[in-house]
């Protein structure tokens, strides 16, 4: 197992470095360069601007510019962003919880309801309730994220006006009021950007826990437990749904990279002060240390996902440890 989890781990570095390293030369081979506004005023000067160049190293070759990176990150020194003129390390300190935190929320609202409904899906399959809800998932699942953002955001804040239209808290909320008051406004705030998420994870994952329990039923030894006389329910929840299991495991490592993405788009409509609105914020100013940063951060959140992945459907299935 410590072999098994050893080659895992080696094998997300190396993809980390890879996109990190991509993402370094891409960046910098695009239009443009940082504080174009500053650089191109008539008024600054051209030592002004070449001091602002070699403040940031920007006036070096790309080669030492990259190793200048790579040196700086293994010192755990993420840079100064360009844009905030604070170290990166305190910028994402300020959006990773909240990003954390609506990614977690929506992958616990959309596994349990997947999985919930994709049970109940193929427990019966072909039924009303199989046709109904399998037709409205892949409805669901087929909208654009940002679509079903915008659509949650008409109907619930501002026609029926029942939730926060965008932000994290309150701002008028008092930081000295009690904590149960200041942890409901925040899942106020949180309901509506978590909750498009989760639809469409729940969507997806339905389909996948559907088709996995149709496969499995037909198994011999689930007709020879159904012949003992054991409740079909029983039958079901209690031994079919542990192996229909195994794909949607493999499905939760594969929703991180999925999640990131769409917490794009439902950061950026709902003002969800994230990860997700602060890339855009920083591509859109050509902060580059920051957009390093936050690929190199996502790319280990992808390279985690995906191992722990493994991890669960290794334990749920030991054939698993030696593949």
């Amino acid at each position: 197992m410590a072999t098994w989890l050893v080659k895992r781990l080696a094998q997300g570095l190396v993809v980390i470095v890879l996109t990190t390293t991509i993402t370094f030369f891409l960046i910098h081979a695009a239009p443009g360069e940082p504080f174009a506004g500053l650089l191109d005023d008539p008024r600054t000067t051209q030592q002004m601007r070449d001091a602002h160049r070699a403040r940031y190293g920007l006036d070096r070759p790309l080669v030492v510019q990259y190793a200048r990176f790579v040196a700086s990150i293994g010192t755990g020194n993420l840079g100064e962003s360009f844009t905030y003129h604070r170290p990166v390390a305190d910028v994402l300190g300020d959006a990773i919880p909240r990003t954390l935190l609506l990614m977690g929320a929506a992958m616990l609202v959309g596994f349990a309801a997947g999985i919930a409904l994709g049970t109940a899906q193929g427990a019966r399959p072909g039924g009303w309730l199989d046709r109904i809800t399998g037709s409205m998932a892949v409805l669901v699942a087929s909208l654009p994220d940002f679509w079903l953002a915008l659509l949650a955001l008409l109907l619930f804040a501002a026609t029926w006006r029942i939730l926060p239209v965008s932000g994290f808290s309150d701002p008028t909320l008092s930081a000295s009021a009690p904590l149960v008051v200041r942890a409901g406004d925040v899942l106020r705030h949180l309901t509506l950007p978590a909750g498009t998420l989760g639809l469409l994870v729940a969507a997806i994952v339905s389909r996948y826990q559907r088709a996995a329990l149709i496969d499995v039923l037909p198994e011999p030894w689930l007709r020879t437990a159904r012949a003992k006389g054991v409740p079909r329910h029983a039958v079901i929840f209690r031994h079919a749904l542990r192996n229909a299991l195994l794909p949607t495991i493999t499905l939760g490592g594969l929703a991180v990279p999925a999640l990131l993405g769409g917490a794009v788009f439902v950061e950026v409509t709902f003002a969800w002060q994230g990860m997700g609105s602060l890339a855009v914020q920083a591509v859109g100013d050509r902060d580059y240390p920051l957009v390093l940063a936050i690929v190199l951060l996502s790319s280990a959140l992808v390279v985690a996902g995906a191992i722990v992945a493994d991890v669960v459907h290794a334990i749920a299935d030991p054939r698993q440890r030696h593949a």
